[in-house]
């Protein structure tokens, strides 16, 4: 999936296109000279270390992060002129105790994009809210605010929001990551009706067997090391290479991830 010419893509009409790009936060290099292009209705898992720039370059696709070098490109404009377009889950949002939100108050903010904060929902709105809030079995919680809710269950809250917000492009930062198995399951159930609803679907992980099942897999260390059908991607030299030989293949072919600060990369989820 490595970027072809500037015509070409406009020319597949390609969701995302990200040509040259670096990112630096100050004088630390957090993204190097990327060429990427995805597809919509394509699924796309970036995996790699720690501080491999996998979040920075979610960033530069939803326009919160702006490149020091080179072009990104969402569905043919820059991504600050597409944001009500764009739906991008954070990997780390904290519920405001100044400011108890419930469920539904919160899955509604989705739509605010759209409306501005004082407009009142639509019926496509309130129809987009509700049909959000049942995909990610949150029904029950509704009128719960945010911090009396699990990690996994406010997990769904967002992912819930994202969908209300009826986006054509959907970032999810370790959306599933270290969460319970309803909430694993609960996405990757969502992320693949988004796929089929054509939408360009862009996820990080540190899982092998969650990058194994994407349509396409990224590895990232700070540059791209492979990019492509998972297969090919995800190969022991290559992931030797992205983690410093910390990869251990297991006799059934399971790949390992051995990353002192992380846990066991084993599980297998499905998208």
């Amino acid at each position: 999936m490595t970027a072809g010419s500037a015509v070409e893509n406009l020319a597949r009409g390609d969701a995302i296109r990200i040509e040259q790009l670096d990112v630096r936060y100050g004088t630390h290099l957090a993204v190097d000279a990327v060429d990427l292009h995805f597809a919509p209705g394509e699924v796309v898992a970036i995996i790699g270390p720690n501080g491999s720039g996998k979040s920075t370059l979610l960033g530069t696709i939803s326009g919160l992060i702006r490149p020091s070098r080179g072009r990104v490109e969402v569905l043919g404009r820059p991504p600050r002129a597409v944001r009500r377009r764009v739906a991008h889950v954070l990997q780390t949002t904290i519920a405001n105790e100044a400011v108890p939100l419930t469920v539904l108050e919160t899955v509604r903010m989705g739509c605010y994009g759209r409306l501005g904060a004082f407009l009142p929902l639509t019926a496509d709105d309130r129809s987009a809210v509700d049909d959000a809030v049942e995909r990610l079995r949150i029904g029950d919680l509704r009128h719960r605010q945010l911090l009396e809710l699990s990690g996994g269950q406010r997990q769904r809250v967002y992912v819930a929001q994202a969908l209300a917000q009826r986006a054509d492009v959907l970032l999810l930062d370790e959306p599933i990551t270290g969460l319970d198995l309803v909430t694993q399951e609960t996405i990757t159930e969502v992320i693949a009706s988004e796929r089929a609803r054509g939408v360009a679907v862009v996820l990080t992980t540190h899982d092998v067997g969650t990058a194994q099942l994407a349509d396409v897999t990224v590895l990232m260390a700070t540059r791209v090391v492979a990019a492509g059908p998972p297969a090919e991607v995800l190969t022991p030299e290559h992931l030797a290479t992205a983690y410093g030989g910390h990869v251990h293949v297991l006799d059934d072919g399971t790949v390992v991830l051995d990353e002192s600060h992380h846990h066991d990369h084993r599980h297998h989820d499905q998208l």
